[in-house]
């Protein structure tokens, strides 16, 4: 008897109030620890570059393992904007330096590329691309994390660079499509 009265005790954790003749409890608040938020860094402002690509990133979407996130590129300029086959996407560390990452044009679980084809764009208009990765790890090998993209348009524009959480597991690679007005269902 007396260790079910010890228990009584010990389980009335709270306080009890009498509110018109009956008892009400209030449970005393549980603390959890906070956990501290890791820092994100800001994408850049949206700018109109002299090429007229302003290149946005939307945010990550994930499913069974697999990664990607696409890309929106929109002619900011009066003059018509012709882009035809991939973006040029390179990942980089926390401290903007390039990683080793292959990277190629196709098919991946998250995408259907559509393949090249020459778009024009008038001002406001947009085009798309999809960056894809799988966060596979194996046995034994350091998996690599990337913090952002760099991406241009075309080779040889000038890059923007967004922060981008690329788990890219031990595998280190990228698939990209090709810029479409709609991806291929």
């Amino acid at each position: 008897m007396g260790l079910i009265a010890v228990l009584l005790v010990l389980s009335g954790c709270g306080t009890e109030t009498a509110v018109g003749g009956i008892p009400e409890r209030t449970p005393t608040p549980t603390r959890h620890a906070t956990p501290t938020p890791k820092p994100t860094p800001t994408p850049p402002r949206p700018t109109c570059p002299p090429s007229g690509a302003s290149v946005s990133v939307g945010i990550v979407e994930a499913a069974l393992g697999h990664r990607a996130v696409v890309i929106k590129l929109t002619n900011c300029r009066s003059k018509v904007l012709t882009v035809n086959g991939y973006p040029d996407v390179t990942v980089l560390d926390a401290k903007r330096k390039r990683m080793k990452v292959t990277v190629t044009h196709g098919l991946s679980y998250m995408a259907i590329d559509p393949g090249p084809t020459e778009i024009r764009l008038s001002k406001g208009e947009s085009a798309m691309a999809a960056v894809s990765w799988s966060n596979t790890v194996e046995m034994g090998e350091d998996k690599a994390e990337g913090t952002y993209l760099s991406i241009a348009a075309r080779a040889h524009d000038k890059p923007v660079v967004w922060p981008v959480d690329t788990d890219i597991g031990t595998t280190a690679k990228l698939t990209l499509t090709a810029w479409c007005l709609k991806f291929p269902t």
